[in-house]
């Protein structure tokens, strides 16, 4: 119990503070935004890639690989950068009419200011990782194509569910936090999901994709 207790004192303080961070800045529900939208848009992205490349009798793993890969480090990028300049934006306006209010600057280890910078880098992690996390999940059955434990057909339909799936989570995840139907809202997603793959359907087949039987 002795050898545990120097790093209990040294790590409560710290959580202690992050959640007084994230009581502060309402964190949890502007991170649930950005998880819920973001993984949402990460999934239906690479379905539509997969669709696409299906469609064009892609028969190379790789090239759905790379192309997922690729799209996920570039959507990952392009939210932690969007959200990081976004939310520090709205959080310096926030310091500015407080300090407006108080008629006096902040210091700078104030605790609005430092519960502002934990808010903006938590945010944009959030937006980086969750459409990242959620295409990389869609396109993992071509990983196994190229090891020889799927076919492409197989890996396709995997990729199809593994989509339908995602979105049928986020949707009972939001259900559950607003405290409403998680079937209904779970059935919601799956249309939407099963619409967009639709869409790119049509849009494959006008640019001279074939549907693959």
């Amino acid at each position: 119990m002795d050898d545990e207790e120097p790093d209990q004192r040294q790590s409560s303080p710290r959580l202690q503070r992050w959640r007084k961070y994230i009581e502060i800045t309402e964190l949890g529900a502007i991170a649930r935004r950005y998880f819920v939208m973001n993984a949402f848009d990460g999934a239906l992205t690479m379905l539509g890639v997969v669709i696409g490349a299906a469609m064009s009798h892609a028969t190379d793993p790789s090239v759905i690989i790379i192309a997922g890969v690729a799209g996920s480090f570039a959507m990952g990028v392009s939210g932690y950068s969007g959200a990081y300049m976004a939310e520090s934006a709205e959080r310096v306006k926030e310091i500015k009419t407080l300090e407006k209010a108080m008629c006096k600057p902040m210091e700078d280890d104030s605790m609005h200011k430092e519960a502002a910078k934990f808010a903006t880098q938590a945010t944009a992690i959030v937006d980086a990782l969750s459409p990242a996390l959620a295409a990389l999940i869609v396109i993992s059955p071509y990983f196994m194509v190229n090891f020889g434990m799927l076919d492409m057909g197989t890996a396709f339909i995997m990729s199809l569910a593994l989509t339908l799936s995602i979105l049928a989570l986020l949707g009972m995840y939001l259900a559950k936090v607003t405290e409403e139907n998680m079937v209904m809202h779970g059935v919601k997603m799956l249309m939407v999901g099963m619409g967009t793959a639709i869409l790119c359907t049509l849009v494959s087949i006008g640019l001279g994709g074939e549907v693959v039987v």
